[in-house]
């Protein structure tokens, strides 16, 4: 086989197949007296497994794999392997934890909607957002918790009030009481700090927790698409080692 016999069927270029063999992805190539590349079914095989573990685990692991496995280290290319998969569960896990924190914050913005049109009595306040900045002790009062607690999720960055210029003392503005008494919901439902200020820095970015879930969406079908691709991989790849691991001129008898 030539190189335009391999990048034909991926819709390469044949420098781009010359170039996966001088970066060790393909086995190197036999010549012809006159300097031309041989290639057969076997770079074949290891192609279409490079090209199939590029969507599974991304162009550094995959190339990091197919070296590893023409250096005699398949230990090590299965070990890569493994931490794609360990990283896609993580990514599982992590997507499910805020999925839920999500249905909570959809509570809480109920929550807060509320207070705006049934204000709880409060001491200094006629409304359930407050329209004027709060200090830091006003808003802890108002939540029921302490200053250090306040100070302790701006540390972990779920709040990020403004400092008044002259004192430089906290300002907590309406948006940042929503913020509070969502993190603060959350809180109550038992996510640890961490996982309360991705999701609110997050309800900050997407303007609300409908589009927030649109964004969760994309983010399922991506892993989805991600899983499917590892399956393809795992089944590509385990078609070229089984035909490298036959002895010249074929499988034996």
């Amino acid at each position: 086989m030539r190189p335009a016999d391999l990048a034909r069927e991926h819709g390469l270029s044949t420098q781009a197949v010359r170039n996966y063999e001088r970066d060790g992805f393909l086995p190197p190539a036999e010549r012809t007296s006159s300097g031309y590349r041989i290639y057969t079914a076997l770079h074949a095989a290891a192609l279409r497994s490079f090209l199939a573990l590029v969507p599974a685990y991304g162009h550094a692991l995959a190339g990091l794999v197919m070296t590893a496995l023409h250096a005699d280290r398949q230990d090590e290319a299965l070990t890569a392997i493994d931490r794609g998969h360990a990283q896609l569960l993580r990514d599982r896990e992590t997507l499910a934890a805020v999925r839920r924190a999500v249905d909570h914050l959809s509570t809480a913005q109920e929550f807060v909607e509320v207070h705006e049109t049934f204000p709880r009595p409060q001491s200094g306040s006629q409304s359930g957002l407050p329209r004027g900045p709060l200090s830091i002790g006003e808003l802890a009062h108002r939540l029921g918790l302490s200053p250090a607690t306040l100070r302790t999720w701006e540390a972990a960055g779920i709040l990020a009030p403004p400092r008044d210029r002259a004192t430089s003392h906290r300002l907590y503005h309406p948006g940042d009481t929503r913020d509070a008494e969502l993190a603060h919901l959350l809180r109550r439902g038992g996510y640890p700090l961490a996982h309360i200020a991705s999701v609110v820095q997050q309800i900050r970015t997407a303007g609300g927790t409908a589009r927030l879930t649109e964004a969760l969406d994309g983010w399922q079908h991506r892993l989805t698409a991600r899983g499917r691709a590892m399956l393809t991989a795992a089944a590509r790849l385990d078609a070229y080692l089984s035909l490298s691991a036959e002895p010249p001129g074929g499988p034996a008898c």
